[in-house]
């Protein structure tokens, strides 16, 4: 296990897009705390492979997979995250962010498509999740919502990512009004960007 900064022993969470990378490195950590985790991903392979990793290193976690962009799908997954792991979700990690086959390209070479899987993974999935777990945690009065987002949401880039962009910037704004419309009740919606990494590796 990992250094205790502090326990989240008999707590349970959800992290989209856990499956590898940056989101799997998300799931291990609470694991570590001594937290229940289920592991979203969009492959059903990916997520059990997952959740077998955390449980090869003395960590609860099961495997959920659903899709994030998907309302009703993600109302299951939270059904089943919840019956999986012995009780409601205390944390919800919002990570899942790129759609398969994303590639980088000026916005005059991009298509509606494109656009859509944008917005349906970064701000619809993180909005579809957000609903689909308020108002258990505001009626126990305790939940931690973290959405993973992306200096992309709130800087200019010439890269290729404006509609990736577009829909981080919608989960941003969302996160905020959620955070202070929560507040009160005991639940706390946090927003964390991080930068462009190197995250194919696959080790720790």
């Amino acid at each position: 296990g990992g250094r205790t900064m502090f326990s989240l022993s008999g707590r349970r969470a959800l992290v989209t897009g856990a499956g590898q990378g940056v989101g799997l490195g998300i799931a291990r950590l609470p694991t570590q705390q001594g937290a229940a985790v289920a592991v979203n991903d969009l492959i059903p392979e990916r997520a059990q492979a997952a959740a077998d990793g955390i449980r090869g290193a003395a960590g609860r976690a099961s495997a959920i997979p659903f899709d994030v962009t998907d309302y009703e799908a993600v109302g299951r997954g939270v059904e089943a995250a919840e019956a999986a792991l012995g009780g409601p979700l205390d944390i919800l990690v919002n990570n899942a962010g790129i759609p398969a086959g994303m590639g980088v390209r000026p916005f005059r070479e991009t298509e509606p498509a494109d656009w859509e899987r944008q917005l349906g993974i970064n701000t619809f999935g993180v909005i579809h999740c957000c609903r689909s777990v308020i108002n258990g945690m505001l009626e126990r009065g305790f939940g931690r919502i973290i959405t993973i987002s992306s200096g992309a949401g709130t800087v200019g880039l010439n890269i290729g990512v404006s509609p990736y962009a577009a829909g981080k910037g919608g989960a941003i704004s969302f996160m905020r009004h959620l955070a202070l419309e929560s507040a009160r009740n005991g639940v706390t919606a946090n927003t964390i960007a991080i930068g462009l990494m190197d995250n194919d590796e696959g080790g720790d």
